[in-house]
């Protein structure tokens, strides 16, 4: 099941650029609904084919929403436009990052959470940027807040992340030392970082760098699964330890 939507990044209280949002789609729970969680794609991908493969895991308590990034230039790809959460021009330290374009998609990502029933446990989750993406929306969950001072409305039980990174690691300790529940939310969240070994889009570094941050800065539900013969995909074995993660996290 699928639907049409696209969204001007709300949540920003002013933008300079209008995000369009692609297709979302839907997969609906087979069984009892327990927890939604939304799933991001990885930059030139799109909802579609990650809804096709969520749809065969066994878990039938969960309602999978898979949105489309806006089409934007991207700068990796020397401004050709593309599928995309936000702008990238490469994953080093001092690389700028695009908190503009992260700042819409996480309000759009809370949007789409913030209209779930009220007793359905919340999640998000991703691949690549979509992991990227969703390590962001954990970090305003637990800060209370997005970078412009408005409220994150939505309260997270979970975040996945595969074969990605973590953003703005420079702005993490300002931004959770400005919060006194901070501390509480960081720990309490279970948070599973994967990552291949053999990656060569998203060097294996970057993912482990990101975990080892998270952990420094109070994440200390964090689980990091490596997996040595693994590139930038997903395999059988890795996606069996995100379905035994979110059944015992969210109590499936």
């Amino acid at each position: 099941m699928s639907y049409g939507s696209s969204s001007i990044g709300s949540g920003l209280k002013s933008s300079s650029r209008p995000f369009e949002f692609g297709r979302t789609h839907v997969v609906r729970p087979k069984g009892r609904h327990l927890a939604t969680i939304v799933w991001l794609h990885g930059l030139g991908d799109n909802g579609a084919s990650w809804s096709t493969l969520l749809e065969t895991l066994p878990l039938p308590n969960i309602k999978w929403i898979c949105p489309t990034a806006p089409t934007r230039p991207v700068a990796v790809f020397g401004g050709f436009p593309s599928t995309a959460w936000f702008d990238v021009r490469d994953l080093s330290e001092d690389a700028p990052d695009d908190v503009e374009g992260m700042e819409a998609s996480a309000a759009h990502v809370a949007n789409l959470l913030s209209t779930e029933p009220t007793d359905i446990k919340l999640g998000v989750g991703g691949f690549s940027m979509g992991a990227a993406m969703a390590l962001y929306s954990a970090t305003c969950f637990v800060h209370g807040k997005y970078n412009n001072g408005n409220s994150y409305p939505v309260n997270l039980s979970v975040a996945v992340g595969l074969s990605g990174w973590l953003p703005c690691v420079r702005a993490l300790k300002g931004k959770l030392e400005s919060t006194p529940e901070a501390p509480t939310r960081a720990s309490s969240l279970p948070i599973l970082l994967c990552h291949g070994k053999a990656d060569d889009v998203i060097q294996y570094k970057h993912g482990e760098k990101s975990a080892d941050v998270l952990k420094s800065h109070g994440f200390s539900n964090l689980n990091f699964k490596s997996y040595s013969s693994m590139g930038h995909y997903t395999v059988p074995e890795e996606m069996e330890e995100v379905c035994k993660f979110l059944t015992s996290s969210l109590g499936l």
